[in-house]
């Protein structure tokens, strides 16, 4: 068997520029990067975003994830090439795999099998440097917020009292908290500091939420970098940060264009973590595919209750979108670990734990529904399934209310996914009822608790001390209308990683808060959520290598 990296470089791509004609960008309006894949101009953006068309908006979803893996990039892709396949004018919106993952645990975000985007290695590994600029931008700001303590601290920032942090686009739980500025004098003002991953940096939420580059620009003048002595709040464009950042990110707001191995079209842009950010690609790669393709197709990460939620009550709000179907992605193995089945024993048939998993993917079902957005379940195919637990999660879908369709895109790309890219075409064509489960003029307390309540089943929240006293000052200093983000584990719909299934009446603990206010939300941290990830004992990173020819191997 193929590995999904040798399945990629098999793969003849067609020219990027082929791609972009097809779907009516042209020649002029792309910025190459090699053959395979291109930016698009500000030009091009422009013109194309005057155009009244506007597409259908399908989101991909999951049930909680597992360590048995569900595949929804995968189902995303095949979900694409289907429609494509079906006739349909489709494009994919998704995000850029973090190198962190990639040479950690998880793996990369490119797909799998026959439902890939390409040239995988590259998009996973560097890709056009979006991420490296973000991590300078973040960065820049961080050095320049130690300067100007340095040299003379004219603002009278609180060195105790630096809310921004530095960020690496690798897993190093060693950088979680450093100390910084010691030596001599001449190093700087001694004082605790530390990294998050870049994809969970505001910057990389500003750049996914930014509707263009002078929105950019004015987001970036709006982060709070801390606090002065006598308690104001600081903003990045009070130390004159934000034109020299904006100037380090011109290039990487343009989206990029790929391409799935059946052709169909694709932009990848913008890649913050569900579980620890808003989990969605950036808003102008999406506003941008709606106004060339009849379809788009865009991805949110981990299960409903995180990234879904943050599409439907962050993204979706915020620039005015509306979501015309939902896909939920499960898998027979998931749904077996979610009824108690060991990893180690998930092939053979067991029609009970799967009965018994489902609660887990009811709850989601239920979830989406809140929203007023209709959904339909992809079953992700594996060749250990049998007809009678598949027909299990059928029956068990259609007793609440929802269809579930079999998907072989890992095995047979877009032919594997017609059924679903049909049953994807009917939901669209019906209108919904969509609207964020909250308004702006609630209390960011109750907002947490609507989220924790209404989506993680959870009974009460508890807000620890410092954690309730950060959003009373927060709603004192006029951001009581953002909206919230809650960082918390992607292996429960509660707080607690052990918990599977569908748990309820828990008590979900807050215990910090971080104001993003050039993003426009309030991060939730819950639980022992972390913002730096750390190295398993065995990364990915010991398997990849490349030959003396330049092709990389090991990468999944």
């Amino acid at each position: 068997m193929l590995s999904d990296i040798e399945i990629s470089q098999k793969n003849k791509p067609e020219p990027i520029a082929e791609i972009a004609k097809r779907i009516g960008i042209k020649a002029e309006e792309l910025e190459m990067y090699g053959p395979y894949k291109a930016k698009i101009s500000f030009e091009g953006l422009k013109r194309i975003n005057a155009s009244a068309r506007e597409g259908k908006l399908v989101l991909v979803t999951a049930l909680t994830p597992t360590p048995a893996g569900e595949g929804k990039s995968t189902i995303s892709i095949g979900l694409a090439d289907g429609l494509q396949a079906i006739g349909k004018k489709a494009m994919l919106a998704l995000r850029e795999p973090s190198m962190g993952p990639c040479f950690g645990l998880k793996g990369g975000a490119t797909g799998g099998g026959y439902a890939q985007v390409v040239p995988m290695e590259e998009i996973n590994l560097h890709f056009t440097g979006d991420i490296h600029a973000i991590t300078a931008a973040n960065n820049l700001l961080a050095a320049m917020i130690d300067n100007h303590i340095k040299q003379g601290n004219q603002l009278n920032l609180d060195e105790n009292n630096i809310f921004w942090q530095r960020c690496v686009d690798l897993n190093d739980r060693a950088l979680r908290q450093v100390n910084i500025g010691l030596g001599s004098a001449i190093n700087g003002t001694p004082r605790t500091d530390h990294f998050n991953i870049s994809v969970a940096s505001e910057i990389m939420a500003i750049f996914c939420l930014a509707k263009d580059i002078a929105d950019l620009k004015q987001r970036l003048k709006k982060i709070i970098i801390g606090k002065t002595k006598d308690g104001r709040y600081v903003r990045a464009e009070e130390i004159n940060a934000h034109g020299a950042m904006a100037a380090l990110l011109r290039d990487a707001i343009k989206p990029n264009l790929v391409q799935t191995l059946e052709k169909t079209p694709a932009f990848v842009h913008g890649g913050p973590f569900a579980n620890i950010a808003h989990g969605c690609n950036s808003i102008i790669a999406t506003k941008t595919a709606l106004k060339l393709a009849d379809y788009v197709v865009t991805e949110a990460g981990f299960g409903a209750d995180l990234g879904a939620e943050k599409f439907l009550d962050i993204k979706c709000p915020i620039v005015g979108l509306k979501p015309d179907a939902v896909v939920i992605v499960a898998t027979i193995r998931a749904l077996k670990m979610h009824g108690g089945v060991a990893k180690d024993n998930l092939k053979p048939e067991n029609v009970d734990a799967v009965r018994k998993g489902f609660e887990n993917l009811k709850a989601h079902i239920e979830n989406v529904r809140k929203f007023g957005v209709p959904a339909v379940v992809a079953i992700n195919q594996f060749v250990s399934d049998s007809n009678d637990e598949v027909n299990a999660v059928k029956e068990l879908c259609a007793d609440c209310g929802a269809e579930a369709v079999l998907v072989s895109a890992w095995e047979n790309g877009g032919k594997g996914a017609t059924d679903l890219a049909q049953k994807v075409v009917e939901l669209a064509q019906k209108a919904n009822n969509y609207a964020p489960l909250y308004t702006e003029d609630m209390p960011l307390k109750n907002k947490i608790e609507t989220i924790a309540t209404k989506i993680y089943h959870a009974g009460k929240v508890e807000f620890e001390p410092t954690a309730a006293d950060k959003l009373a000052e927060y709603e004192a200093n006029g951001y009581g209308k953002l909206r919230v983000c809650i960082a918390k584990t992607q292996n429960s719909i509660s707080a607690d990683a052990k918990l599977i299934g569908a748990p309820s009446g828990f008590v979900l603990p807050v215990k910090d808060v971080r104001l993003s206010a050039g993003a426009g939300f309030v991060v939730v941290l819950t639980g022992n959520i972390m913002t730096m990830p750390g190295l398993p004992a065995k990364p990915a990173a010991e398997q990849i290598d490349v030959d003396d020819e330049g092709k990389i191997s090991g990468l999944f």
